[in-house]
């Protein structure tokens, strides 16, 4: 049997539609990797999916737990592979973008992260759009989180070094373990390559509650930049008040 390099964490709650197609594109990727699924105690058909899949899987359970970002931490932790990282049940992998990641990792044994391109995709239309990615420096992570989390591979060693994602934050737990990975372990490897494709629908978390996110974002900002950019109060304030108005009428139309 092929030793795994590679722990993927799979939160899921409620996204039975999606999570087929999602673990369907980390099979697919011809990469020794150990699965593990942390379901929040689904009452969609999540579970039927997830049985679907049970031969492939290193593990899985459904329950009420702590939120996303401990089912993160647990579902790493079982695992020993030497790169690790998460796909969110509604987001899926590109061919080779693992691939493309674990190399550039392998070729900078220092770097903490690697990261490549993604796409934003409208469940409803399956429309792309380009994510906001860029080479990584603190400068621009403070402007914005340039890394769009499924398209990023963090090594295991990092990883513990900084005990994973904070179960405190419930929106921006990514963006927060970014900055304490490049405090205590340096720059990213930035891979001008697409990896991903993060899905947009109505009961996204961010969608249905952009307030907390920004909130969030700031806290995160100040805490690790020590200072919040000008950006964010001219322009990030506006953008929040227009996206929850256009999520609030999208809602609307759906029910």
């Amino acid at each position: 049997m092929i030793k795994p390099i590679l722990t993927v964490a799979v939160p899921s709650y409620n996204h039975g539609e999606f999570l087929d197609f999602a673990l369907e594109s980390i099979f697919m990727q011809d990469v020794p990797v150990e699965v593990f699924v942390m379901d929040g105690g689904s009452t969609d058909d999540t579970c039927q999916v997830i049985k679907k899949w049970e031969p492939h899987l290193a593990g899985w359970r459904s329950h009420v737990d702590d939120g996303q970002s401990a089912a993160i931490n647990e579902g790493i932790a079982l695992g020993s592979a030497p790169f690790v990282t998460w796909l969110n049940s509604d987001d899926y992998y590109l061919p080779n973008g693992l691939k493309v990641l674990i190399a550039a990792l392998e070729a900078k044994p220092d770097a903490p992260v690697a990261y490549g391109r993604a796409f934003h995709e409208k469940a409803e239309t399956a429309k792309r759009r380009a994510a906001w990615v860029q080479p990584f420096t603190a400068k621009t992570l403070a402007l914005r989180c340039i890394i769009c989390q499924p398209a990023a591979l963090i090594r295991r060693s990092a990883w513990e070094s900084v005990s994973g994602t904070d179960p405190s934050l419930h929106m921006t737990m990514d963006y927060d373990l970014w900055w304490r990975l490049y405090r205590h372990s340096g720059d990213f490897v930035f891979v001008d390559h697409p990896v991903a494709i993060n899905r947009d629908h109505a009961s996204t978390k961010t969608n249905e509650n952009r307030k907390l996110h920004y909130s969030e974002a700031i806290s995160t900002v100040r805490t690790h930049y020590g200072s919040v950019p000008l950006k964010w109060y001219l322009y990030q304030p506006y953008a929040v008040w227009w996206k929850s108005i256009v999520g609030s009428l999208r809602r609307y139309r759906i029910k």
